[in-house]
């Protein structure tokens, strides 16, 4: 199966096959789900390779008649690498990826308007709690700034890519896809915005670019579409994301940073910075494209502990009966 093909005859096919009343497959079901639920291609991609493996694992056997019971095993030989689910213990994160995708199917197909399934055996699995790590997955002014000054000395490319990432807060695969389209102005044309389609959960949203940015991305235009041939779906960036991946890592790793930064780290830094500088919840959330306000509220968390934490208060209040007495 091509996950890149459009869905629209199988469509068509399906509908087809339930008005003669024929009985349709587990795969049309599938294919059905993910016309119907996602546009994104990675997400399209990430459910079909889980219930795919959700499927290898129950021997093809109809989706239509597991029961709790083998979803539960699933997750549990995801958790502790049993043969047949995986080949080695998962994170609490990788397992998730695979459950969560189930759980829309059987969502989606047992409900009273659609009716392929009769029950959802997975509404009482839970899926692993997942840690939050991403406070700690940020970098300092000076980290960033090391880590521009390394991508520029590799190219304006490079640089261009760590800056898109940092000051945007693109996904990778938003990156990737930036066509030259897909940047206009508005209405009194003082400002200059991105328009992201077919992100995470194939949703549409618009980035303010900054002026500075607007000025370098236009350079990088003139200069690069000479090479390639102007176009209005020239692609800033064509790479794949782990070229960009690649290109993060060696910089980070070539400017002396400790830590293992991913393309992901400069997203999240992108939000701590923004939040610190004084931009609302909202302006973020819309920024990075957060379904949920709950998502963006992570980061406020470290912020608030950036600003001030109960230590400084302490401090503030005792301030007249400490001092450092090797000082004097």
């Amino acid at each position: 199966m091509m996950i890149n093909e459009t869905f629209k005859q199988k469509q068509i096919d399906i509908r087809e096959s339930g008005e003669q009343g024929h009985p349709i497959s587990d795969d049309q079901i599938i294919r059905l789900f993910l016309a119907t639920c996602t546009h994104s291609t990675n997400t399209i991609r990430n459910y079909y390779r889980a219930i795919e493996r959700f499927r290898s694992f129950l021997a093809y056997q109809p989706l239509g008649k597991v029961s709790w019971k083998e979803v539960e095993a699933f997750k549990i030989g995801l958790m502790h690498g049993i043969e047949g689910c995986a080949l080695k213990p998962l994170a609490p994160a990788s397992v998730a990826s695979f459950i969560a995708p189930l759980k829309s199917l059987y969502k989606w197909a047992s409900d009273a308007n659609i009716g392929f399934f009769r029950q959802n055996p997975t509404t009482s699995v839970k899926i692993p709690a997942v840690p939050i790590t991403s406070k700690k997955h940020f970098l300092t002014k000076t980290e960033v700034g090391n880590l521009l000054k390394q991508l520029l000395n590799k190219s304006l490319r490079n640089y261009l890519i760590g800056l898109t990432l940092v000051m945007l807060g693109l996904r990778v695969s938003e990156l990737i896809g930036i066509e030259w389209r897909d940047f206009d102005k508005d209405v009194s044309e003082a400002s200059v915005w991105l328009s992201i389609r077919g992100a995470k959960g194939g949703k549409y949203r618009e980035v303010k670019v900054p002026q500075q940015l607007w000025e370098m991305y236009l350079d990088y235009y003139k200069l690069e579409s000479k090479l390639e041939g102007a176009a209005s779906d020239w692609r800033l960036f064509p790479l794949t994301s782990r070229q960009i991946e690649r290109i993060i890592r060696q910089a980070s790793e070539e400017s002396g940073l400790e830590k293992k930064v991913t393309p992901h780290w400069l997203r999240h830094t992108n939000a701590t910075m923004a939040l610190l500088s004084g931009a609302s919840l909202q302006q973020v959330q819309e920024t990075l494209g957060h379904s949920h306000i709950n998502t963006t509220q992570r980061y406020l968390h470290t912020v608030e502990q950036l600003k001030k934490a109960a230590p400084d208060f302490v401090e503030e209040f005792l301030s007249d009966y400490i001092g450092n007495p090797m000082k004097e």
